[in-house]
């Protein structure tokens, strides 16, 4: 069964860090891109980082850049989200999924983790 299984969320004052791990299973990640989005309520799905499957390449969000950093270890089959300098408006439940090679749809996606950014 493949899954992803995300944690590191809660509840932190603004301009804290969180740092959100993924964990895959069920199969091999190494060779997927893998992304994280998020959901505020009331909201759609937003895209918020992603990563090649070496962790040579990376891209964000504009919302994002310079304050989170995405990054993987394969051996671990777990990818990360470091987030730095939170704003009330990060607050939404934070998804990882996976995007097979030359498939450019995330075909596997975690149950997600709440992150609150309090004022």
């Amino acid at each position: 069964q493949v899954q992803l299984v995300e944690s590191g969320g809660g509840l932190v004052q603004a301009g804290g860090s969180l740092r959100l791990s993924c964990a895959a299973s069920g199969r091999t990640f190494s060779s997927d891109t893998m992304g994280w989005f998020r959901q505020a309520p009331g909201k759609e799905r937003e895209f918020v980082a992603r990563i090649n499957w070496s962790g040579s390449s990376t891209y964000y969000a504009d919302s994002v850049e310079g304050r989170f950093t995405i990054s993987r270890d394969n051996a671990k089959n777990t990818v990360y989200l470091q987030m730095n300098t939170l704003k009330p408006e990060d607050t939404a439940v934070y998804y990882c999924a996976s995007r097979l090679i030359g498939v450019n749809v995330y075909a596997y996606w975690g149950q997600g983790t709440q992150v609150t950014v309090s004022s």
